[in-house]
């Protein structure tokens, strides 16, 4: 009886469209970098990327600014992508290192880190500055801090 539901299966697979998404080119160009050249001339078209999925782990994006400093996603990063400058008291991301288990978004209490939809992140250079997380400003539903010396919705006092 298995044998029949897996002929069955077989015959009606081999009828279906496949479900490869032909990106970047719908054949593989001979030479990626000419093609990419090309694409950026206007000479060719790039068939577009599937959309991904929600909940996708992309590349990470961190506001600067709200980092409150707290060390807990330098701390939990198993990869040690995170390097931590003490003399700024914020993070750096090395997306080269990262393995996209957002850990430390889950972690940071004031989501000051996020995972994004950008996947596309070859490049030659592994310290490259797109490689390279440093400030991605401000991000959506983070918990904003005080800054010292302010109440809520005052700005703070110019330096004298």
């Amino acid at each position: 009886m298995k044998m029949f539901e897996a002929a069955r299966t077989i015959l009606k697979q081999l009828f279906l469209s496949p479900a490869t998404n032909k990106f970047p080119a719908k054949y593989a160009p001979a030479s990626t970098i000419r093609f990419l050249d090309s694409v950026a001339k206007g000479e060719l078209q790039m068939i577009a990327p599937v959309t991904v999925p929600s909940g996708f782990r992309g590349k990470i994006a961190y506001d600067r600014e709200n980092c409150s400093g707290c060390q807990q996603c330098y701390k939990v990063c198993p990869t040690q992508a995170i390097e931590w400058l003490p003399e700024e008291k914020k993070i750096k991301v090395f997306i080269s290192r990262c393995c996209f288990c957002a850990q430390c978004v889950e972690v940071c209490p004031v989501n000051t880190l996020a995972m994004t939809e950008e996947f596309l992140l070859s490049s030659y250079d592994k310290f490259s500055d797109e490689l390279v997380v440093v400030d991605s400003g401000e991000l959506p539903g983070s918990k904003k801090r005080k800054k010292a010396g302010t109440e809520a919705g005052e700005e703070p006092a110019p330096p004298s």
